[in-house]
């Protein structure tokens, strides 16, 4: 028996509708559903569901870093800068080998989680 892919990621978050607002607005990722009554919402980020959501306790609050791959790193910072983000550095290669560059970015979200588009280039 093995585990299979992951399937959920649960962000905590302490306002569910402003990180609804920054997930899906400003971001661009497909929301899903809001859990009616609680502090839950879904996004879907390709095969992981996004469960951004206020911790029912100490014990289940997270830190992440969450990397989203983009098609043109340049472009997307831009694009997130001119919508209000503030990144913590711009666009930069992070690793490099024989054929391909890995480009970054980082930012966070409204609730201090790390966040990070990412590119692969050919070099």
């Amino acid at each position: 028996m093995a585990l299979g892919p992951v399937s959920q990621i649960h962000i905590s978050v302490t306002d569910v509708d402003r990180a609804v607002a920054f997930y899906r607005d400003v971001l661009g990722i497909p929301f899903l559903f809001q859990v009616p009554g609680q502090p839950m919402a879904f996004f879907s980020s390709g095969q992981v569901r996004l469960y951004l959501g206020v911790p029912e306790s100490p014990d289940f609050a997270s830190r992440v870093v969450l990397y989203f791959t983009v098609d043109d790193v340049d472009a997307e910072y831009e694009r997130l800068v001119t919508a209000g983000v503030s990144f913590l550095d711009s666009p930069h290669v992070v690793h490099r080998d024989g054929s391909v560059e890995l480009w970054m970015a980082f930012f966070r979200d409204p609730d201090g989680n790390n966040l990070a588009l990412t590119q692969e280039r050919g070099s």
